[in-house]
């Protein structure tokens, strides 16, 4: 990444775990793009109050050429899995960029093109 990672808590404590977790993820994204400019990460317990108990989001925002990604996930009551889970989708997102900007995609034919029985 051209800019540090970035990241935020918010209502929680930042730990050395939690800051390796999601240090670990980002620099995995690096590994289906090189080409990503910055990532900023917020992680973060809105509501302190929940009957359900405390819930977090992650909340990442990624700078690609040409492309903005805001990722943001249902909360979960786990921190890690609410890590994981909107690491996931940012991966997802990243790689299909990615095949989008290289060419990797099907292209289908015209309806127009196509023979008729």
């Amino acid at each position: 990444m051209r800019i540090p990672l970035q990241i935020t808590a918010r209502n929680l404590e930042m730990t050395d775990a939690i800051d390796a977790a999601v240090r670990k993820r980002a620099e995995k994204l690096e590994h289906f793009s090189d080409c990503i400019t910055s990532c900023r990460v917020v992680v973060e317990c809105p509501h302190r109050h929940h009957q359900k108990g405390v819930l977090y989001n992650v909340h990442i925002d990624l700078t690609l050429p040409g492309k903005e990604l805001s990722i943001t996930r249902e909360p979960a009551e786990d921190l890690y899995v609410a890590i994981r889970d909107s690491f996931d989708v940012a991966t997802r997102q990243v790689r299909e960029y990615m095949q989008k900007r290289n060419g990797h995609v099907k292209h289908h034919a015209n309806k127009e093109q196509l023979p008729i029985d």
